[in-house]
């Protein structure tokens, strides 16, 4: 087993002491690809987790799918499960004939937090249709119906919705996909360079209007509520930025990419979530400090002792 040689870009401090140190990779790079900034490995594969999702959205509509711009922003997503996030996939679904019985997504619980205690306090358990990726589901199951493709194995790797998503990732990333595996909720997931993410979303922002990928960046744009929800940092980012497009994944993914098609690819080694915002939004500000005060308010998170500041955790 050979492990990625990440650097340290983080730290949690306490006091006056640096209590926790997380590794990580990032680069940044401009809208034809030049790589602007680099910390650690340059070559090295990981799995890019639900950051997939905007491109799978763009596999997509290039297959045909239409979709309003609510519903390409939930397929798109990692959602908080609120109500609107629900009825959204619930309306995917309707529109193609479908009820929540037909996903095969992972049931659980919503993910914010918020959203999960309310449904919890309602007496609801895990279900699929408030598990994150159900937007991504509902729109998979639609295209399905559209095509005349079978539904209930619509996960399976050689039906073929799965050749629709791997063909909009090699496209959009400029990469051969070499180790596939399956992503939690169940679908298709694909080992890709940093630099390959960091040119996917460098291209959505930039993309000529009337293209998928321009649809799709469109959608995130227009509803960052639905890309994450209410108190995530996902959506403040691209409230914070104008014209950005954001998307997070389990495992300490994070991409970002600016309306100019600077974008910003980033992996925290230990998987950790607290570390991802922090990093990315300090490494754009040092690329571009006009953004900093736009971006401040993510710079760090607080440590408490005794209910009081005592720390942070900041980028190096």
């Amino acid at each position: 087993m050979t492990l990625p040689h990440h650097v340290p870009l983080a730290v949690q401090t306490r006091g006056e002491i640096v209590e926790s140190v997380h590794h990580g990779s990032l680069v940044v790079v401009n809208p034809t690809g030049g790589v602007l900034r680099r910390d650690g490995v340059q070559s090295d594969r990981f799995y890019p987790r639900s950051a997939l999702k905007p491109l799978f959205a763009v596999g997509l509509l290039r297959a045909g799918l239409a979709l309003t711009t609510e519903q390409l922003a939930l397929a798109a997503a990692s959602h908080s499960g609120a109500p609107r996030h629900q009825d959204v996939a619930r309306s995917t679904l309707a529109d193609a004939g479908l009820t929540a019985d037909a996903l095969r997504n992972a049931p659980d619980l919503p993910y914010g937090v918020a959203e999960r205690a309310a449904w919890l306090r309602a007496g609801h358990g895990p279900t699929r249709l408030a598990q994150n990726c159900s937007g991504k589901h509902a729109a998979l199951l639609a295209l399905c119906v559209q095509r005349g493709w079978s539904l209930p194995d619509y996960l399976a790797l050689d039906h073929p919705i799965a050749r629709v998503l791997r063909d909009a990732v090699e496209d959009l990333t400029g990469e051969t996909i070499a180790i596939a595996s399956t992503d939690g909720c169940g679908t298709p997931v694909y080992a890709l360079t940093l630099d390959g993410m960091a040119r996917a979303f460098a291209r959505l922002t930039t993309a000529a209007p009337g293209t998928p990928e321009a649809a799709v960046a469109d959608a995130m744009r227009a509803h960052p509520e639905l890309v994450a929800g209410e108190d995530r940092d996902v959506t403040s980012v691209m409230r914070a930025l104008p014209g950005a497009v954001a998307k997070d994944g389990f495992e300490g993914i994070q991409l970002l990419a600016l309306r100019d098609g600077t974008a910003l690819a980033l992996k925290i080694a230990d998987g950790g979530d607290r570390a991802r915002m922090p990093v990315a939004a300090a490494a754009l500000a040092d690329l571009r400090p006009d953004l900093a005060e736009s971006l401040a308010p993510l710079f760090e998170s607080v440590a408490l002792g005794g209910g009081r500041p005592v720390g942070a955790l900041r980028a190096l």
